[in-house]
């Protein structure tokens, strides 16, 4: 759809024409999003490299190290989000520089020729995280796993608690900073106005109603961001919705799309599954503020809103 060519009343007709033909079926496209089912087919395709990235809030008491240990997709290596991430920086998981990213990769068996597929062992959590991390460094054939590891375990699909080590990777970085904002970006939008933030916390975190996971935060949220829990983007399988279905989210909670898009969340995971499911409309002018409100929520310079905007 394009939103800059089309009035809002003909793409709401659209949708409807379409929902009376036929269901929503899964779009497969190995630059944002895959089926269970179109992983299966190539799972023993060389091209094909499958990537682990399956992360847990503390409150979760998971460990995804030890459960990838003991299963995991065949192939697949396991990306451990707070080990590859910037050291130098004291907000969590921070996106590394360039180079320590692809030396993080020595062992995964990556190529640049590679279709990569990330998962997750809650189904779509932090799996966009690593997407995001992958567009950033410029390897762009990157897709999420939709449903993650439990629809595969669910499918009856094959599982495996062996860790195969791959060849050394040798590549370089090809930075796309158009996808990342910092602090600074992010505070010249709310002074000019000139993007629209989204925010992809809980209600009551965002109104500043519920407290802070982390110590040493104000509760809020950045001053004319709008709301969309990343949650309200799936499904209760933890899939991703439709596109239609994504497109009347975004539009009911009148986001700007003429304008850039900035996302953020608690710490710049969740976030990303806001981008996801952007890109899968074919909305491509958005960017994630890597510190989120781990950052801006500890600075006395931040202004902070409380309440519905």
């Amino acid at each position: 759809y394009s939103h800059l060519q089309k009035p809002s009343s003909v793409l709401r007709y659209i949708d409807w024409l379409g929902w009376i033909k036929a269901p929503q079926m899964m779009v497969e496209d190995p630059k944002v999003i895959v089926s269970t089912g179109w992983l299966h087919e190539r799972i023993n395709d060389q091209l094909i490299k499958v990537i682990d990235a399956s992360w847990y809030l503390a409150t979760m008491k998971r460990d995804p190290v030890a459960e990838y240990r003991l299963k995991h997709i065949p192939g697949a290596w396991f990306f451990d989000i707070e080990e590859i991430c910037d050291k130098q920086s004291d907000l969590p998981h921070m996106a590394p520089p360039g180079d320590q990213f692809f030396s993080a990769l020595k062992t995964s068996g990556i190529r640049k020729d590679h279709q990569l597929i990330v998962y997750d062992g809650m189904g779509l959590f932090s799996s966009p995280r690593v997407w995001w991390l992958f567009k950033l460094m410029g390897h762009d054939k990157v897709a999420v796993l939709d449903g993650g590891l439990p629809k595969w375990i669910d499918e009856g699909r094959p599982i495996t608690d062996r860790a195969e080590p791959g060849e050394p990777f040798v590549g370089k970085p090809y930075l796309q900073n158009h996808l990342i904002a910092d602090f600074d970006k992010v505070f010249v939008s709310v002074r000019e106005q000139n993007c629209e933030i989204i925010d992809a916390r809980s209600v009551g975190r965002f109104n500043g109603k519920e407290p802070e996971p982390r110590s040493g935060l104000r509760c809020g949220h950045i001053p004319g961001s709008r709301n969309i829990p990343f949650r309200k983007v799936l499904n209760e399988d933890n899939t991703l919705r439709d596109s239609c279905q994504i497109e009347e989210i975004f539009r009911s909670a009148e986001i700007d799309l003429r304008k850039p898009l900035i996302t953020t969340c608690g710490s710049g995971v969740t976030a990303a599954v806001l981008n996801l499911a952007l890109s899968r409309i074919g909305y491509n002018n958005h960017s994630l503020y890597d510190g989120s409100w781990a950052e801006w929520g500890g600075r006395l310079s931040a202004p902070v809103a409380v309440g519905a905007d």
